[in-house]
Protein backbone atom coordinates (compact mmCIF):
# COMPACT_ATOMS: atom_id res chain seq x y z
CA UNK A 1 0.00 0.00 0.00
CA UNK A 2 1.32 3.48 -0.98
CA UNK A 3 -0.03 7.07 0.25
CA UNK A 4 1.91 9.56 -1.56
CA UNK A 5 0.42 12.97 -2.89
CA UNK A 6 0.47 13.67 -6.91
CA UNK A 7 3.47 16.28 -6.94
CA UNK A 8 0.82 19.35 -6.95
CA UNK A 9 -1.24 17.15 -4.66
CA UNK A 10 -1.81 19.95 -1.85
CA UNK A 11 -2.07 22.79 -3.52
CA UNK A 12 -5.78 21.35 -4.92
CA UNK A 13 -6.91 20.43 -1.77
CA UNK A 14 -9.02 22.32 0.45
CA UNK A 15 -8.69 23.41 3.88
CA UNK A 16 -6.38 24.97 5.91
CA UNK A 17 -3.59 24.04 3.09
CA UNK A 18 -4.87 25.48 0.22
CA UNK A 19 -2.86 28.70 0.54
CA UNK A 20 -0.79 29.88 -2.68
CA UNK A 21 1.94 30.76 0.00
CA UNK A 22 2.26 26.93 1.27
CA UNK A 23 4.55 25.28 -1.13
CA UNK A 24 3.59 21.50 -2.34
CA UNK A 25 5.47 18.50 -1.22
CA UNK A 26 6.94 16.87 -3.89
CA UNK A 27 6.83 18.73 -6.46
CA UNK A 28 9.04 19.36 -9.69
CA UNK A 29 10.03 22.89 -10.78
CA UNK A 30 10.32 23.40 -13.45
CA UNK A 31 7.39 21.72 -15.42
CA UNK A 32 7.36 20.13 -18.83
CA UNK A 33 4.94 20.49 -21.41
CA UNK A 34 1.62 18.90 -19.80
CA UNK A 35 1.71 15.53 -22.59
CA UNK A 36 5.08 15.12 -22.10
CA UNK A 37 5.16 15.71 -18.17
CA UNK A 38 2.53 13.00 -17.99
CA UNK A 39 4.44 10.47 -20.22
CA UNK A 40 6.99 10.67 -18.35
CA UNK A 41 5.10 10.79 -14.99
CA UNK A 42 3.27 7.65 -16.29
CA UNK A 43 7.12 6.04 -16.38
CA UNK A 44 7.72 6.50 -13.67
CA UNK A 45 4.98 4.79 -11.93
CA UNK A 46 5.75 1.95 -13.84
CA UNK A 47 9.45 1.60 -12.83
CA UNK A 48 8.99 2.07 -9.58
CA UNK A 49 6.07 -0.17 -8.88
CA UNK A 50 8.03 -2.99 -11.10
CA UNK A 51 10.81 -2.06 -8.31
CA UNK A 52 7.82 -2.63 -5.82
CA UNK A 53 7.11 -5.52 -6.77
CA UNK A 54 10.76 -7.28 -6.98
CA UNK A 55 11.22 -6.16 -3.75
CA UNK A 56 8.00 -7.74 -2.06
CA UNK A 57 8.56 -11.28 -4.49
CA UNK A 58 12.33 -11.13 -3.54
CA UNK A 59 11.11 -10.46 0.08
CA UNK A 60 8.38 -13.77 -0.30
CA UNK A 61 10.78 -16.07 -1.74
CA UNK A 62 13.77 -15.59 0.73
CA UNK A 63 10.99 -15.11 3.87
CA UNK A 64 8.96 -18.05 3.20
CA UNK A 65 10.57 -20.68 0.88
CA UNK A 66 12.05 -23.71 2.52
CA UNK A 67 15.27 -22.99 1.48
CA UNK A 68 15.34 -19.55 2.87
CA UNK A 69 13.80 -18.30 6.42
CA UNK A 70 10.81 -20.58 6.16
CA UNK A 71 7.95 -18.59 7.07
CA UNK A 72 6.14 -18.55 10.31
CA UNK A 73 4.86 -15.32 12.25
CA UNK A 74 8.17 -12.95 12.67
CA UNK A 75 8.20 -13.49 8.64
CA UNK A 76 5.60 -11.73 8.20
CA UNK A 77 6.67 -8.72 10.48
CA UNK A 78 10.07 -9.06 8.50
CA UNK A 79 8.44 -8.54 5.16
CA UNK A 80 6.20 -5.35 6.26
CA UNK A 81 9.46 -3.58 7.65
CA UNK A 82 11.48 -3.96 4.60
CA UNK A 83 8.29 -3.32 2.56
CA UNK A 84 8.22 0.11 4.35
CA UNK A 85 11.11 1.16 3.80
CA UNK A 86 11.93 0.53 0.49
CA UNK A 87 8.15 2.52 -0.03
CA UNK A 88 9.59 5.43 2.44
CA UNK A 89 12.64 4.73 0.00
CA UNK A 90 10.75 4.97 -3.55
CA UNK A 91 8.65 8.38 -2.38
CA UNK A 92 12.09 10.48 -1.76
CA UNK A 93 13.50 9.22 -4.61
CA UNK A 94 13.84 11.59 -7.79
CA UNK A 95 11.37 9.27 -10.13
CA UNK A 96 9.11 9.05 -6.82
CA UNK A 97 8.93 12.59 -6.05
CA UNK A 98 8.66 13.28 -10.28
CA UNK A 99 5.02 11.45 -10.16
CA UNK A 100 4.03 11.39 -6.53
CA UNK A 101 4.63 7.62 -6.59
CA UNK A 102 1.14 6.54 -6.04
CA UNK A 103 2.06 3.00 -7.14
CA UNK A 104 -1.69 1.61 -6.14
CA UNK A 105 -4.31 2.59 -8.32
CA UNK A 106 -6.90 2.43 -4.98
CA UNK A 107 -4.51 5.36 -3.78
CA UNK A 108 -4.90 7.39 -7.53
CA UNK A 109 -8.27 6.87 -7.07
CA UNK A 110 -8.72 8.45 -3.75
CA UNK A 111 -6.66 11.43 -4.43
CA UNK A 112 -8.60 11.85 -7.47
CA UNK A 113 -11.66 11.84 -5.49
CA UNK A 114 -9.93 14.13 -2.88
CA UNK A 115 -9.11 16.84 -5.61
CA UNK A 116 -5.72 15.98 -5.45
CA UNK A 117 -5.09 14.22 -8.58
CA UNK A 118 -6.52 15.13 -12.53
CA UNK A 119 -9.45 12.47 -13.56
CA UNK A 120 -7.34 12.77 -16.92
CA UNK A 121 -4.61 11.46 -15.54
CA UNK A 122 -6.12 8.28 -13.25
CA UNK A 123 -6.41 5.66 -16.39
CA UNK A 124 -2.45 5.78 -17.61
CA UNK A 125 -1.51 5.84 -14.08
CA UNK A 126 -3.10 3.08 -13.14
CA UNK A 127 -2.54 1.13 -16.48
CA UNK A 128 1.45 1.85 -15.59
CA UNK A 129 1.00 0.58 -11.81
CA UNK A 130 -0.81 -2.65 -13.18
CA UNK A 131 2.19 -3.42 -15.83
CA UNK A 132 4.71 -2.25 -13.41
CA UNK A 133 3.23 -4.91 -11.13
CA UNK A 134 3.54 -7.84 -14.38
CA UNK A 135 7.03 -6.79 -14.68
CA UNK A 136 8.01 -6.45 -11.54
CA UNK A 137 7.14 -10.03 -10.58
CA UNK A 138 8.55 -11.37 -13.54
CA UNK A 139 11.44 -10.46 -13.29
CA UNK A 140 11.60 -11.95 -9.97
CA UNK A 141 11.18 -15.11 -11.57
CA UNK A 142 13.97 -14.56 -13.59
CA UNK A 143 16.20 -13.79 -10.87
CA UNK A 144 15.45 -16.28 -8.24
CA UNK A 145 14.09 -18.91 -10.82
CA UNK A 146 11.65 -22.20 -10.74
CA UNK A 147 11.47 -21.39 -6.59
CA UNK A 148 9.01 -18.27 -7.15
CA UNK A 149 6.32 -20.11 -9.14
CA UNK A 150 6.43 -22.97 -6.50
CA UNK A 151 4.76 -23.39 -3.26
CA UNK A 152 4.89 -21.88 -0.71
CA UNK A 153 6.41 -18.55 -2.32
CA UNK A 154 3.34 -18.99 -5.72
CA UNK A 155 4.83 -15.33 -7.21
CA UNK A 156 4.27 -13.78 -3.80
CA UNK A 157 0.26 -14.19 -4.87
CA UNK A 158 -1.63 -13.24 -1.30
CA UNK A 159 -3.88 -15.48 -0.01
CA UNK A 160 -6.88 -14.96 2.70
CA UNK A 161 -6.31 -17.43 6.18
CA UNK A 162 -8.45 -20.11 7.74
CA UNK A 163 -12.07 -19.09 8.34
CA UNK A 164 -11.64 -15.74 6.20
CA UNK A 165 -14.30 -15.75 3.44
CA UNK A 166 -14.36 -13.44 0.54
CA UNK A 167 -16.52 -10.87 2.17
CA UNK A 168 -14.60 -10.67 5.25
CA UNK A 169 -11.55 -9.98 3.28
CA UNK A 170 -13.05 -7.25 1.07
CA UNK A 171 -13.89 -5.12 4.09
CA UNK A 172 -11.20 -5.81 5.61
CA UNK A 173 -9.10 -4.29 2.63
CA UNK A 174 -11.53 -1.88 2.50
CA UNK A 175 -11.49 -0.44 6.32
CA UNK A 176 -7.69 -0.68 5.35
CA UNK A 177 -7.86 2.02 2.63
CA UNK A 178 -10.69 3.65 4.25
CA UNK A 179 -8.60 4.87 7.03
CA UNK A 180 -5.40 5.14 4.53
CA UNK A 181 -6.95 7.88 2.23
CA UNK A 182 -8.40 9.17 5.48
CA UNK A 183 -4.70 9.82 6.74
CA UNK A 184 -3.43 10.84 3.46
CA UNK A 185 -6.27 13.67 3.39
CA UNK A 186 -4.80 15.22 6.71
CA UNK A 187 -1.53 15.02 6.31
CA UNK A 188 -1.59 16.27 2.98
CA UNK A 189 -4.02 19.46 4.71
CA UNK A 190 -0.60 20.69 6.38
CA UNK A 191 3.13 21.16 5.49
CA UNK A 192 4.36 19.40 8.33
CA UNK A 193 2.10 16.41 7.42
CA UNK A 194 3.13 16.12 3.71
CA UNK A 195 6.78 16.19 4.99
CA UNK A 196 6.28 13.23 7.12
CA UNK A 197 4.05 11.69 4.52
CA UNK A 198 6.81 8.71 3.58
CA UNK A 199 7.52 7.58 6.68
CA UNK A 200 3.57 7.49 7.97
CA UNK A 201 3.36 5.48 4.65
CA UNK A 202 6.40 3.41 5.24
CA UNK A 203 4.78 2.27 9.11
CA UNK A 204 1.17 2.09 7.97
CA UNK A 205 2.50 -0.34 5.37
CA UNK A 206 4.67 -2.44 7.64
CA UNK A 207 1.53 -2.60 10.81
CA UNK A 208 -0.54 -3.59 7.59
CA UNK A 209 1.97 -6.34 6.36
CA UNK A 210 2.51 -8.18 9.42
CA UNK A 211 -0.80 -7.79 11.03
CA UNK A 212 -3.14 -8.55 8.11
CA UNK A 213 -0.49 -10.99 6.18
CA UNK A 214 -1.33 -14.11 8.08
CA UNK A 215 -4.82 -13.52 8.39
CA UNK A 216 -6.38 -11.15 4.71
CA UNK A 217 -2.88 -11.49 3.34
CA UNK A 218 -2.27 -8.04 3.91
CA UNK A 219 -2.45 -7.14 0.05
CA UNK A 220 -4.14 -3.36 0.43
CA UNK A 221 -3.33 -2.67 -3.19
CA UNK A 222 -4.26 -3.54 -6.32
CA UNK A 223 -1.28 -3.73 -7.78
CA UNK A 224 0.20 -5.66 -5.39
CA UNK A 225 -1.86 -8.83 -6.11
CA UNK A 226 -2.13 -8.04 -9.98
CA UNK A 227 1.47 -9.33 -11.37
CA UNK A 228 1.57 -12.33 -8.86
CA UNK A 229 -1.86 -13.56 -9.37
CA UNK A 230 -2.12 -13.43 -12.98
CA UNK A 231 1.32 -15.20 -12.99
CA UNK A 232 0.60 -17.76 -10.53
CA UNK A 233 -3.30 -18.59 -12.26
CA UNK A 234 -0.81 -18.69 -15.62
CA UNK A 235 1.48 -21.57 -13.75
CA UNK A 236 -1.74 -23.53 -12.57
CA UNK A 237 -1.55 -21.90 -9.32
CA UNK A 238 -4.60 -20.08 -7.34
CA UNK A 239 -4.24 -16.63 -7.28
CA UNK A 240 -7.13 -14.85 -5.81
CA UNK A 241 -8.10 -11.31 -7.57
CA UNK A 242 -11.36 -9.72 -7.24
CA UNK A 243 -11.30 -9.09 -3.63
CA UNK A 244 -8.04 -7.79 -3.55
CA UNK A 245 -9.08 -4.83 -6.01
CA UNK A 246 -12.62 -4.43 -4.91
CA UNK A 247 -12.00 -3.86 -1.26
CA UNK A 248 -9.21 -1.49 -1.92
CA UNK A 249 -11.00 0.31 -4.74
CA UNK A 250 -14.49 0.66 -2.27
CA UNK A 251 -12.30 1.57 0.87
CA UNK A 252 -10.31 4.37 -1.30
CA UNK A 253 -12.97 6.05 -2.69
CA UNK A 254 -15.64 5.95 0.45
CA UNK A 255 -12.30 6.92 2.48
CA UNK A 256 -12.01 9.67 0.14
CA UNK A 257 -15.07 11.50 0.37
CA UNK A 258 -15.53 11.36 3.52
CA UNK A 259 -11.60 13.06 3.85
CA UNK A 260 -12.59 15.66 1.95
CA UNK A 261 -15.73 16.57 3.76
CA UNK A 262 -13.79 16.75 7.10
CA UNK A 263 -11.08 18.91 5.53
CA UNK A 264 -13.82 21.34 4.24
CA UNK A 265 -15.14 21.45 7.61
CA UNK A 266 -11.99 21.40 9.24
CA UNK A 267 -11.19 24.71 7.08
CA UNK A 268 -14.31 26.05 7.98
CA UNK A 269 -13.71 26.32 11.60
CA UNK A 270 -10.27 27.56 11.16
CA UNK A 271 -11.72 30.41 9.62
Amino acid sequence: MTLTPAPDAAARLPGPAASPSVSPAPSVSPSPPASRSLALRVRCEFGLTAVLLLGVVTGVRWLFAPDGYGGGGAAFTVLGAGVGVLLAVLMLSGPGRRSGAHLNPAVTLALWRLGAFPGRDVLPYCLAQLGGSVTGTWLAAVVWGPVVARPPVGYAAVRPGPGWGEGAVVAAEAGVLAASALMLAGLLAYPVGRRLLPYAVGLVTALVIALLGPLTGGSANPARQFGPALLAREAGGAGPLWMYVAGPVLGAVAGAVLGRRLVRTAGREAR
